[in-house]
């Protein structure tokens, strides 16, 4: 969904302070599961009453929740008539995880892309 309202497109190499507003951001409980649905929803995104139904967050709080998700590039938001459609910043999110890997097993084969790892790596 291109709009000239979007918000939030970088295109840039992220920056260690812009990396850590990023992490900063998705290490609280709902502002994660935003994301998390959002990735999950796609690149058409999603309406913020959509959001806050299917999280059952406050709409105050989730107005909050993606405002910082926004400013730290993970977000993007796109008028559709009265509405406001929230999704996943793609490239912010490749950004934040390139940096992450950027000197990933010293050059060499990494481990990363290994498909021999668990899936599911929780503790």
């Amino acid at each position: 969904m291109e709009n000239e309202n979007t918000i939030g497109m970088q295109a840039a190499p992220l920056t260690s302070t812009a990396a850590i507003a990023a992490l900063a951001a998705l290490a609280q409980e709902s502002r994660l599961a935003v994301f998390r649905l959002l990735v999950q929803a796609g690149p058409d995104g999603m309406a913020a009453t959509k959001i806050a139904e299917a999280l059952a967050i406050a709409p105050s709080s989730l107005s909050f929740h993606l405002k910082e998700l926004a400013h730290a590039n993970l977000v993007t938001a796109s008028k559709a008539g009265r509405s406001i459609i929230y999704a996943a910043n793609y490239p912010g999110m490749h950004g934040l995880l390139a940096f992450l890997t950027e000197n990933c097993c010293a050059g060499a084969s990494c481990c990363v892309t290994d498909p021999t790892l668990p899936k599911d790596i929780t503790t």
